[in-house]
Parts: C-alpha cells; sequence; structure tokens
C-alpha cells in the first residue's frame, strides 16, 4: 500500500504541473482574446469618427433641387 499510496503523489504532482501550464496557457488566450476586443473597439470608434467627418465635410445642396 505505501507504493501505491507514493505513486497517487507522483501522479498528483504531474498534475499539477500540468494545471499550472493550463493556467498559464488560458491566460495567454485570455490576453490575446482582450487584445483583439480592445482593438475592435478602437478601429469602431475611429471609423465612426471618419463617417461623422465625412457628414460633415459633405455638402449638402438640397436647395438645388427644389
Amino acid at each position: 500500500m505505501a507504493a501505491a499510496k507514493s505513486d497517487d503523489l507522483e501522479l498528483e504532482d504531474g498534475f499539477e504541473e500540468n494545471g499550472e501550464t493550463d493556467n498559464d496557457e488560458v491566460a495567454k488566450a485570455n490576453a490575446v482574446k482582450n487584445s483583439l476586443t480592445k482593438r475592435r473597439v478602437i478601429d469602431e470608434l475611429l471609423e465612426e469618427r471618419r463617417l461623422q467627418r465625412k457628414l460633415r465635410d459633405f455638402d449638402f445642396d438640397l436647395d438645388d433641387e427644389k
């Protein structure tokens, strides 16, 4: 039984090491996901500003058509 318990401990130790690696990978994946999300938000804001600028600069000649 003593040998079986030591094997269990070794397996548990190995599992913890892999768990830490998985947590690191998950943290990296979340960081990348957050970066992409922030980049998309920034791109959308910039596009909105560009469109607002185009609308502001657009010459509305509605009086000529009447």
